[in-house]
């Protein structure tokens, strides 16, 4: 073991080879180098002395070293040394029988597990064995023991399913594949989650009596399922269930509309130890109502999907009253207050006919999920019969008393508890009790947690007959203890009744803001009624279904019909893959899990034959042979070339001085080419060079860094806006905007310099306020931005008026003024008379030009012209600052749908005046700008 982990050796034989190194070490002291030749002049004295051949008795040690090194190297890489083995322990005594799971569970690893069952798959090649391939979640199988080559083929075909394994099914295709042959090694890769039919798959596979079985990936399974969602009354609830809860884990909700876009988010916590949770998104009642799909931040996978059909949306409430409305009189129609209460939360639906014989069978096939009765006393009997199936099939039924439900005879089957024949009158002439206000809400009904309204008063109101369950059915009452609403559950709907009338005669509560919260609490409560729509119930067709990665596709495949005609829940499987079934006016989601699943890890039996667990790891074995090849050759090279050195191969005459300069010369600006790649001067390049070279290839805008993180983000997001409507306006194409510290930037590289001011940002140093001075002196234009609607400058109203004053006291600065009438930053691009961003109050001040009537005589300026200085409170940044998907990140104040234009009109004005300075001053233009104005 080396750091914890495996090593071997694939021929550890050879490494007996190294016992050989002491005789090499031998050999080489015996054999030396070849002797150096040094040259002599006085040859003839030479030729004359008779000198016997003298030998170095041995090498050097160091060389003898590297050669024995050199060896040691062949040796150990003919050993074939592997870091991190594969287990080659397939049995040969029959074919490998693979299954592999390839549900929704898979698809996060898929590239890791098909690489280990191509490693397997490669093993039974080499040991020339057939391999019979199954995978669980497919609904045909292949099973035939067939050669590597073609179960190769098959792997690379095979893709992850949006579905559950079916293993048992997989098991008995395996079976009936290999009949009565004795597979040699079985090898299950699992994605480790327990299904119904695991434990019998499992244990069929002892039945086939293979020599061995691998178990692969079941110890590092990991996967979360969204298993429900919950559109409650204040937020968007969401289930989740986990397989790995050692530690605890927060996840990101996303929730996004039927076009895709995200339009809400939440989160999702995990505590250890826990397999389950509960995630929340909070978002008004009009978002969640379009929310068509919900996700799991950073987990792709079918089962991380939540997907949401009509009853997540917008409820549809059809109204019905016993009078025709008064136009004359619109206040005390029945149902006004009830349309205005419901209108802004629900599509409303009103009966067209006042014979109600004919109106409520046409709203009824509607398939509305809400009927609201305002003062209906006697039903007829089909009508009543039609109400009592809908209301089964759950449609909510929501009435108000009146004279005529008051007059009405007991025992009626559409009301939640039986009333008393007339209704009591509170205050009047008759009556000791008083008008009588509202009590507190129970704390386990559905109008709990709403505030009780203490100025709301009942005068008039039909009771109910009392009863052993009359509280249970009690949503709301009196102070006094009568009931005020009451309801009860009819199959899988509601009846509701307010014991008072939908318009104001006998109680001011329609006229109060609390009938909005009440009315919308009940209707958040109903749901989609299964049956009158074309996505409610019969047979629906596939429309868009999930793959295994979460995505959304066109129905394609085998995917049959969804049939809900026998009303029961349907589960997603092979016939039926999750995802949405009907068509585009309406349609019915199926999700992988339903409400109360949960996700466990899978329980691997006892197995009478040897059983090897190991993980999904794929082929991470690192063969040290090449490296060690590498190493010799490098060596061995080294090694002639210390040879040919001592040799003397490589002497020369001496080199001239001229030419021994020359060359120093090449080698030097050779260096210097390769020490700055592209640039061919690295030795006199400064720090920040590149970032200097890269900022001159285009006009760029630049903001300051103010260290605080929020305001820094703003000012990016606005000056990138303004630079791409630039380039769709004008023929500059600035690039991106950039962030500059005024303590170390080259602050001359930029025409305009944008300063937002921030409570939270460090006054600057005196350096950085002299190098801000220096720039605007050389011709450069600070725009100075204190985000709070300024007026006057000396006024010091506000925290960022103040800091601007303490900035602008240690600069100085030349005389301001507002930007006059006919100044040029009025009309360097567009006509302007006013300069906007988020604020349009505040001025926009520049630099003061002085009065003289003889404007030759004015004196000259820097800059052609262009004011060192602009200073606005309006918050431009703020208006031109859009997200990434093209939304304003901001509304402007007031909300007028122009003044962000005209803001960037402003920044386009502002950018023109730094470039061209008093260009548009000309007065040559002037015919033809007020030609353009019609004077």
């Amino acid at each position: 073991m080396i750091a914890g982990l495996p090593f071997a050796f694939g021929a550890p034989a050879i490494l007996f080879g190294l016992l050989a190194l002491p005789v090499i070490w031998w050999l080489l002291r015996l054999t030396p180098p070849r002797p150096q030749a040094e040259p002599f002049a006085p040859l003839a004295i030479l030729a004359r002395v008779l000198k016997p051949e003298e030998t170095p008795a041995r090498s050097p040690w160091w060389l003898t070293a590297l050669r024995l090194l050199i060896a040691a190297l062949v040796i150990l890489a003919l050993a074939e040394p592997v870091l991190n083995p594969r287990d080659r322990a397939l049995s040969s005594g029959g074919p490998l029988a693979l299954i592999i799971d390839n549900g929704w569970a898979s698809a996060p690893d898929w590239q890791a597990r098909t690489l280990a069952a191509e490693t397997l798959i490669e093993e039974a090649g080499n040991l020339d064995i057939p391999v019979s391939v199954v995978f669980t979640a497919n609904r045909r199988h292949e099973a035939t023991p067939t050669t590597f080559e073609r179960a190769r083929d098959q792997l690379r075909a095979a893709k992850p399913q949006p579905l559950r394994p079916e293993r048992s099914a997989a098991v008995t295709a395996l079976t009936a594949a290999l009949g009565q042959t004795r597979p040699g090694t079985v090898a299950y890769i699992t994605d480790g989650i327990e299904t119904v039919d695991a434990a019998d798959a499992l244990n069929r596979l002892s039945a086939l009596e293979a020599a061995a079985i691998r178990i692969i990936g079941a110890d590092e399974a990991n996967a979360l399922a969204l298993t429900g969602a919950d559109n409650g009354a204040e937020a968007l609830s969401l289930t989740a269930s986990r397989l790995d809860t050692a530690a605890a884990q927060n996840f990101g909700l996303t929730a996004s509309d039927s076009k895709g876009r995200e339009i809400a988010a939440g989160e999702i916590r995990f505590e250890a130890g826990e397999p389950e949770a509960t995630g929340t998104i909070s978002a008004p009642f009009e978002i969640r109502n379009d929310i068509a799909r919900l996700d799991v931040t950073g987990v792709d996978t079918a089962a991380s999907v939540r997907l949401l059909d009509e009853s997540f949306r917008r409820r549809r409430v059809a109204l019905i009253s016993g009078e025709a409305a008064d136009i004359a009189q619109p206040l005390l129609s029945p149902l006004y207050y009830i349309k205005r209460a419901l209108s802004p939360y629900a599509d409303l639906i009103e009966a067209g006919n006042e014979e109600m014989s004919a109106s409520i069978p046409k709203l009824l096939a509607q398939s509305p999920a809400v009927i609201v009765m305002s003062d209906i006393g006697t039903l007829p009997e089909d009508i009543s019969k039609s109400l009592d199936e809908w209301i089964d099939r759950g449609g909510t039924l929501v009435r108000f008393a009146g004279p005529r439900l008051a007059a009405a005879p007991s025992g009626s089957q559409l009301l939640p508890v039986l009333l008393r024949k007339g209704e009591r009158e509170l205050g009047g002439a008759l009556s000791w009790i008083e008008p009588q206000p509202l009590a507190d809400y129970p704390a386990t009904g559905p109008f709990a947690g709403l505030p009780t309204p203490r100025d709301v008063t009942v005068r008039r109101q039909v009771l109910a007959e009392p009863s052993s369950d009359l509280a249970a059915r009690t949503w709301a009452s009196l102070a006094d203890g009568t009931p005020l609403v009451t309801a009860t559950d009819r199959g899988a709907g509601r009846i509701v009744l307010f014991h008072v009338t939908a318009e104001a005669s006998w109680s001011n509560l329609p006229i109060s803001g609390h009938f909005v919260d009440m009315l919308r609490r009940v209707v958040q409560l109903s749901r989609a009624v299964a049956g009158g729509g074309e996505a409610g119930s019969g047979i629906l067709p596939p429309w868009r279904l999930l793959d295994a990665d979460g995505a959304l596709l066109p129905a394609s495949g085998d995917a049959r019909p969804l049939d809900l005609t026998a009303g029961n829940a349907v589960q997603a499987g092979p016939d039926n893959p999750p995802g949405l079934y009907g068509g585009e006016d309406g349609f019915v989601a199926l999700n992988l899990f339903s409400p109360g699943e949960a996700l466990t890890p899978i329980n691997i039996p006892e197995f009478e034959v040897p059983v090897t667990r190991s993980a999904i790891t794929g082929d991470n074995a690192i063969d040290f042979r090449p490296w060690l090849f590498a190493a010799a050759l490098v060596a061995l090279l080294a090694d002639t070339l210390i040879v040919l050195i001592l040799n003397g191969a490589f002497r020369r005459r001496s080199l001239k001085p001229a030419s021994a300069a020359a060359m120093v010369i090449i080698a030097g600006f050779s260096l210097s080419v390769f020490a700055a790649p592209g640039t061919g001067y690295a030795q006199d390049a400064q720090p920040g060079d590149i970032d200097l070279l890269e900022s001159l290839d285009r006009t760029r805008l630049a903001y300051v860094i103010t260290g605080d993180d929020d305001t820094d983000t703003i000012s990016k997001l606005g000056l990138d806006s303004l630079s791409r409507y630039l380039s769709s306006r004008t023929a500059l194409e600035p690039g991106p905007s950039i962030g500059v510290d005024i303590e170390t930037a080259p602050l001359a590289l930029y025409p305009l310099i944008y300063w937002p001011m921030s409570e939270d940002a460090d006054i600057p140093s005196p350096g950085a306020i002299s190098r801000i001075d220096a720039y605007m002196k050389s011709g450069g234009t600070v725009l100075f931005d204190t985000r709070d609607r300024i007026v006057d400058l000396g006024s010091g109203s506000s925290a960022l008026t103040m800091r601007l004053q303490q900035i602008l006291a240690n600069l100085d600065i030349p005389p301001l003024e507002p930007v006059p009438a006919d100044h040029v930053l009025t009309k360097s691009f567009f006509l302007l008379d006013t300069f906007p961003g988020r604020y349009s109050d505040g001025p926009l001040w520049v630099e003061a030009l002085p009065d003289t009537d003889n404007p030759a005589e004015r004196p000259a300026r820097t800059g052609d012209g262009v004011s060192s200085i602009l200073i606005t409170g309006n918050d431009m940044a703020a208006a031109w600052a859009v997200d990434d998907q093209g939304f304003p990140m901001f509304a402007t104040i007031p909300a007028d749908p122009w003044q962000r234009e005209y803001a960037f009109r402003a920044g386009v004005n502002i950018v023109m005046y730094m470039l061209t300075g008093n260009y548009k001053a000309d007065q040559v233009h002037i015919p033809a700008l007020l030609e353009r104005l019609g004077q």
